[in-house]
């Protein structure tokens, strides 16, 4: 890898997305090559802020399909690194679990990984997973000293019906160790980023990190916001730590990503104090007891309500901060901006 600051070739699947997007930008600010996969390299609109990067001389798009046997052969070949971040984040109007999520996530990913197998100059891949891999449901946390999560947990609580999304990056976590397991050439690394928030490159508006700030500030939540508890990091902090364990030998492993823990009330009153009263944002939160009686009609199942509402966990990110050096950007920043950039594109 890049101790001596070599520069390497670095694959970067799902390039144009709101995550890949950032770490397409980091490289090339670390003066790698990269070569990215997008649907169509042609889209202005979805690919027209990777063009306009600086460094782009040194970024070329290509055409890829994560169901697509084969699609990733050309991209990987000359490549040092990949890092595979194209995956599907749904998690409301799922209406067929495996078109949606569970095949584009580990077919994705074997597929992905077949290219790699197939090509010899990878070295080493670097797979975003999530937190949702290590922790389905809040309640995992009480049975863990001080409700505190890291790499060595895994999701016990998600399933093909129950948090779809968290199964899906669950099972296509596990089977890149699977196939890691399987051969020697090459080495893995997975990221496993809490919810990401943080300003986006592109002016899309279709990410869920958008959409629940959105909510939070739209007056959907006017009555009060659901005690839910997440981890919250900054974008730009998850793509640095994907470029460090394409550039460190030393990494090796699973990399939890997290700065802040905090509520969505928490997170409703800093942008309060932060924004202003011009915006509808929740000065409560929802009960319990009553977000289980309404939460069905809201999309909130109550198996969701009963293991994850008002249930605090802590998460260790050691890991990422002494190994990659990751010094996170305050929850607070973060959130604040992310925000303002939604009112400079009218999205709120």
């Amino acid at each position: 890898m890049n101790e001596a600051n070599k520069k390497l070739t670095i694959a970067v699947t799902g390039a144009s997305g709101y995550l890949g997007s950032w770490i397409v930008k980091s490289a090339l600010d670390a003066g790698h090559t990269v070569r990215g996969t997008v649907r169509d390299p042609d889209d202005t609109e979805r690919c027209g802020h990777l063009r306009a990067l600086e460094g782009q001389e040194r970024l070329s798009l290509y055409r890829a399909n994560l169901l697509e046997a084969g699609a990733f052969d050309e991209v990987t070949d000359g490549a040092d690194v990949v890092i595979h971040s194209a995956s599907p984040f749904v998690r409301d109007n799922i209406t067929d679990p495996d078109v949606q999520l569970l095949q584009p996530a580990v077919d994705g990913t074997r597929n992905v990984l077949a290219s790699v197998n197939r090509n010899a100059s990878v070295r080493r891949v670097v797979l975003t997973s999530s937190v949702a891999a290590i922790m389905g449901d809040a309640r995992e946390a009480l049975d863990y000293p001080d409700r505190r999560v890291d790499e060595t947990r895994w999701n016990r609580t998600s399933t093909r019906e129950h948090e779809t999304y968290s199964y899906s990056k669950t099972l296509a976590e596990r089977a890149a160790w699977e196939l890691d397991g399987q051969q020697e050439r090459w080495s893995l690394v997975t990221i496993n980023p809490a919810f990401i928030v943080g300003p986006a490159l592109s002016r899309r508006l279709d990410g869920t990190s958008v959409s629940i700030m959105r909510q939070l500030g739209d007056g959907s939540f006017r009555q009060g916001a659901p005690e839910i508890y997440l981890g919250f990091v900054d974008v730009r902090d998850v793509a640095l730590g994907h470029i460090r364990a394409a550039e460190r030998e030393n990494a090796a492993g699973r990399f939890i990503l997290s700065g802040r823990v905090a509520s969505f009330p928490e997170i409703a009153k800093i942008l309060r104090e932060r924004i202003g009263s011009s915006y509808p944002f929740p000065k409560g939160r929802v009960p319990k007891w009553l977000l289980w009686i309404i939460g069905p009609r809201v999309g909130i199942p109550r198996r969701y309500v009963s293991t994850n509402v008002g249930i605090p966990f802590e998460i260790d990110n050691t890991r990422s901060r002494e190994i990659l050096g990751i010094e996170y950007r305050e929850t607070s920043d973060t959130v604040t901006e992310h925000f303002r950039q939604l009112i400079e594109f009218g999205a709120v």
